[in-house]
């Protein structure tokens, strides 16, 4: 049986939040986050750009971000689920500021 972690390995496309719209998402280039085998990840959407550390539990995978928007430090923390094979779903959680959940669809292979 596979990990939560290895479950949610690869690129998702994120589709929708609670807090930004999504032109505001794709404002740079199409929002996704992406989970590696080794624990690392990173998303991108407006004109935030983080790295994550990952660490999966039995139900999902938790993650803190460290980045910036617009040139400005962010940290924080965050955790994605599976919903089926091809969706998840989860919370960015920015130190001091936004908070939202999101929903991402597994980004076609090429």
């Amino acid at each position: 049986m596979s990990t939560i972690q290895e479950r949610l390995q690869g690129r998702w496309r994120i589709t929708e939040t609670k807090t930004w719209d999504n032109d505001y998402l794709d404002l740079v280039e199409p929002a996704f986050i992406a989970f590696a085998p080794d624990g690392a990840g990173e998303f991108r959407f407006g004109v935030v750009v983080a790295s994550l550390d990952c660490a999966d539990s039995q139900t999902d995978v938790g993650f803190r971000f460290q980045g910036s928007d617009e040139g400005d430090e962010v940290v924080g923390e965050g955790w994605a689920a599976c919903d089926g094979p091809d969706t998840i779903h989860g919370e960015i959680a920015f130190w001091n500021g936004d908070e939202t959940t999101f929903k991402a669809r597994r980004w076609p292979r090429s």
